[in-house]
């Protein structure tokens, strides 16, 4: 297995999308943000993929801290990145987020052979009484771990 290290997960899309299918992404960084990137300062959090009339997509919203020791050549943190795709993937993308409630977001950010990749997935919105599901069944899960503990 190749080495990777993730850097930053987005916690919440498991729990506020279903998963249709994920890919892996490259992304287009300048030299500051890479470092930062190795260094853990990510947050995707409100991050979102958007692809373009003219089929190129891009990571919105992502925030790549500054870089301490890049001084004037630092770079905006939420900058628009372009994300690195196969064509038949960004037009398979393209065509699925025409449906209604199908979106593209990032589940996360990894170092794979020293190279920033990033974790998209086609998702839909679950609605509040999926998520209330959710959570029962995750305290159910909880609770017959907690007692098999005990016996």
């Amino acid at each position: 297995m190749t080495d990777i290290k993730i850097i930053a997960k987005n916690r919440k899309a498991r729990f506020e999308y279903f998963i249709l299918e994920t890919f892996e992404a490259g992304i287009s960084l300048k030299g500051s943000e890479i470092k930062s990137i190795r260094a853990g300062q990510v947050s995707l959090s409100e991050a979102y993929v958007r692809i373009e009339e003219d089929r190129q997509p891009w990571l919105l919203n992502a925030h790549i801290a500054p870089y301490d020791a890049a001084s004037h050549f630092n770079h905006d943190p939420k900058r628009a990145r372009r994300l690195l795709l196969h064509r038949k993937e960004i037009d398979k993308l393209f065509d699925e987020v025409r449906q209604k409630g199908v979106t593209v977001i990032p589940v996360k950010i990894y170092l794979k052979r020293g190279l920033a990749k990033i974790e998209i997935a086609l998702a839909k919105g679950k609605k509040s009484y999926d998520k209330r599901q959710e959570i029962a069944r995750r305290d159910v899960e909880r609770e017959l771990d907690r007692r098999a503990r005990i016996k």
